[in-house]
């Protein structure tokens, strides 16, 4: 071989060994790390476009759940909702509030619901509650938070930290609540 051609090998050699020292040193805790994350359709067994499904207790409904997209997962038995709709309905099944968020967890098994992002419900009555997340528990006929949120109705405004209702606002315990309630009343902590 001639010096010229050997001289070439070694520099390949050593531009070879280079660059498997750079690729191997970027793969350490300080070197470049992945943007891609994982989104939830990505790994849903099921995805579904206009998902509609009734809630039923002894044959009465207790609610309806909807949502532009539904990503399901089988082996929690949960489904992540995006947009999503929600209508509650009374012991004699007449409807009784609507909820809307944008984002939420139905859990198949049991039939309870998170809300999350912007959540707004609203009973046929016109009382009005909002929160950032919101539990609804079917067993217990149950919504509820343990984040601030703030609930009118005519001249009721009412503020807290949490709170837990039955989806038609008439027995509602609330934690550190401030506002005015009832006929003008102000509640605990008002001047």
């Amino acid at each position: 071989m001639s010096r010229r051609r050997r001289g070439a090998a070694r520099l390949g050699a050593v531009l070879a060994a280079a660059v498997l020292i750079a690729v191997a040193g970027g793969c350490e805790a300080g070197g470049a790390r992945p943007t891609a994350t994982v989104l939830a359709a990505d790994t849903a067994d099921q995805v579904l476009e206009g998902f509609s499904h009734y809630v039923t207790g002894d044959g009465i409904r207790k609610s309806r759940i909807e949502a532009d997209t539904a990503f399901f997962y089988e082996a929690s038995q949960l489904a992540l909702l995006r947009s999503l709709r929600a209508t509650f309905y009374d012991a004699k099944g007449a409807e009784s509030s609507h909820l809307t968020a944008r984002h939420g967890t139905y859990h198949w098994q049991d039939g309870s619901m998170e809300a999350d992002g912007h959540v707004i419900v609203i009973s046929t009555d016109g009382r009005r509650l909002q929160t950032e997340t919101l539990k609804f528990d079917p067993k217990k006929n149950e919504i509820s938070t343990d984040q601030a949120f703030e609930f009118e109705h005519d001249k009721e405004f009412i503020h807290g930290t949490g709170f837990s209702s039955d989806p038609e606002f008439k027995n509602v315990v609330t934690n550190r609540p401030h506002g005015v309630a009832g006929k003008g009343v102000l509640l605990p902590g008002q001047q």
